[in-house]
């Protein structure tokens, strides 16, 4: 067991790249729910509680595969356009991420993207996993568009290949390829057994 008072950095691959697929993804389907309220429909599904939303649509499903093989495919219970504060949310949010050599799943309670920047916010049960065993878990993650980063300063613990890492808070910059885990991180690594 090792516990050290360092900023822990982790490859780009493993967390940063799913953060941005992810949230370019949440950018698409705030786009595609802006893009169906201007066509006129104004959907109010029954059974959901009134809110000063503009707008509101219930059970989102958008599948896509890009030029770059990437396929992807989100989820959502409900999405809803509030236009006077320039926001959109929507409720259990699942991403899911297929590349040609791994699979993503982020998953949220809720999902706030603010129009004019793009900035996301992601929270609760914010937990993203990798098809190669990486698994991040955290409450809170923020995105910020213009930096292409990711952060939060919220308890997070990283899961993989018999380590588990805890920190207070989380750093991750595309462009830079680095993913920081930061605060007093406690980190245990358990010996693979010999075979």
């Amino acid at each position: 067991m090792a516990c050290a008072s360092v900023v822990l950095i982790l490859h780009y691959n493993l967390i940063a790249r799913a953060i941005f697929v992810a949230v370019g993804l949440f950018v698409v389907v705030v786009g595609g729910v802006l893009f169906a309220k201007g066509k006129g429909s104004r959907p109010e599904p029954i059974g959901l509680p009134t809110t000063k939303a503009d707008y509101r649509i219930k059970e989102i499903h958008l599948r896509e595969e890009a030029r770059s093989g990437v396929r992807w495919q989100l989820d959502a219970d409900q999405a809803e356009t509030f236009e006077q504060q320039g926001k959109t949310i929507l409720k259990k949010v699942r991403i899911s991420i297929e590349e040609p050599d791994r699979t993503w799943t982020v998953t949220g309670d809720e999902g706030e993207m603010v129009q004019e920047s793009k900035d996301v916010e992601l929270r609760g049960s914010v937990v993203i996993i990798s098809s190669d065993g990486l698994r991040l878990e955290t409450t809170r993650l923020y995105w910020v568009g213009n930096d292409q980063r990711a952060w939060t300063n919220e308890p997070v613990t990283v899961y993989r290949a018999g380590a588990v890492v805890k920190g207070q808070g989380l750093e991750a910059r595309v462009e830079e390829q680095t993913t920081k885990i930061k605060g007093r991180v406690h980190a245990v690594f358990t010996p693979k057994a010999s075979q």
